[in-house]
């Protein structure tokens, strides 16, 4: 049988460039001239020696870069004041616009600079983009680059793609996939997507009767998933026949298991309620900045390097950049299977951005205790 290699499962999810002991330290602010420092919090794949190294050379610059696992941890360090420590942030769509413009947190871009790279990027990411603007449509909040659709996945040898989209979310609470299904632990994603297999929309306020519902969605949800656990090891169960399909995941996550040759490896977005996301990256309203917080955006726009982000360590995903004929062509049959592209647009036209669940906190002590429970 087929397995995904060891080497393959420790660089898609175990690459990330910690900072040092000597590396940045949120109570400490830099102090006087910055113009060869660079410090970025994002998402993994940004922080990826592959994107850096380059950079560093190129600008013989000191650039450092953390990742994280959730948007709302990366959102609290600048609450916390850590706008002194970092120059970038790389977060999904709603945050910008929704927290951290209004709560003063990043800057705007200057349209006349950066609003053409959006002319280069596929069409549903021409400018003005609705979630790189502010509410009132004014303000240039950050650039787009990946992307993707984020539902679940299946193994097409035992669900068939069809079937997955026709029945959707109601197949987790089908009885025949009881222990034979997984949880990929995205705290954020789980509540959405269990509020989803609930037939309740989950960016909105909700009554007590929606939380109760939710409550013994999430109860069913964990007691009867065959386990819960990371990409790799959801991911291998479908290789090894342990499960049939997993929440959470998406194009993002199926595609470590395609780029490995196994294309019955799927991500599935349902004919109805399918979620997608898009990630940007903004500049942090920093006391003490750095003009190549600006140039690293840029620099992250050319063909060549949003390749490179599409398939940096740890994280495959399409790029907005794949409008630009020139960044296109750069990538292999291969790597367009892996991302699942024959159905890319269709499925993110039929999908719903990502957004922030307004009672989320309740919501998740719900969900935590319902995986204590399962022990």
């Amino acid at each position: 049988m087929t397995m995904l290699t060891r080497r393959s499962i420790l660089k898609a999810i175990g690459a990330s460039s910690l900072l040092s002991s000597q590396g940045l330290l949120a109570s400490k602010a830099f102090a006087g001239e910055r113009d060869d420092q660079l410090n970025i919090l994002c998402w993994e794949g940004y922080n990826s020696a592959e994107v850096l190294d380059p950079y560093r050379t190129l600008k013989s610059a000191n650039v450092k870069a953390e990742s994280a696992t959730n948007d709302p941890t990366m959102v609290n360090k600048l609450r916390a004041g850590e706008t002194k420590v970092w120059d970038l942030i790389n977060v999904n769509n709603p945050w910008a616009r929704k927290i951290l413009f209004p709560e003063g947190l990043i800057l705007p871009l200057d349209k006349d600079e950066f609003a053409p790279f959006f002319d280069k990027m596929l069409p549903t990411f021409k400018f003005p983009y609705d979630w790189a603007m502010s509410v009132d449509g004014s303000q240039l909040l950050g650039m787009a680059q990946r992307f993707g659709p984020f539902n679940f996945v299946v193994n097409t040898d035992k669900i068939s793609r069809k079937s997955a989209e026709e029945i959707g979310w109601k197949l987790f609470t089908d009885p025949a996939l009881k222990g034979k299904f997984a949880i990929q632990e995205s705290d954020d994603w789980n509540v959405a997507h269990i509020f989803a297999i609930a037939g309740i929309d989950p960016y909105k306020e909700h009554t007590k009767d929606e939380m109760d519902a939710f409550a013994k969605m999430s109860k069913y949800i964990f007691s009867n998933a065959k386990f819960v656990g990371d990409i790799a090891a959801v991911n291998q169960g479908l290789v090894n026949g342990e499960i049939d399909a997993y929440i959470s995941g998406g194009t993002y996550t199926a595609s470590l298991a395609r780029a490995e040759g196994l294309s019955n490896i799927r991500a599935i977005s349902p004919n109805k309620d399918a979620y997608m996301w898009v990630e940007l990256t903004s500049v942090v309203n920093n006391p003490n900045k750095t003009p190549l917080a600006y140039d690293f955006l840029k620099y992250v726009q050319t063909p060549e390097v949003a390749h490179t982000v599409a398939f940096a360590e740890g994280t495959f995903n399409p790029v907005a950049q794949m409008g630009n004929k020139e960044c296109f062509n750069l990538f292999t049959n291969d790597e367009l299977d892996a991302i699942q592209y024959d159905s890319l647009e269709e499925e993110m036209s039929r999908s719903r951005a990502y957004d922030i669940v307004p009672d989320y906190d309740k919501a998740h002590d719900i969900m935590v205790e319902a995986k204590r429970n399962k022990g």
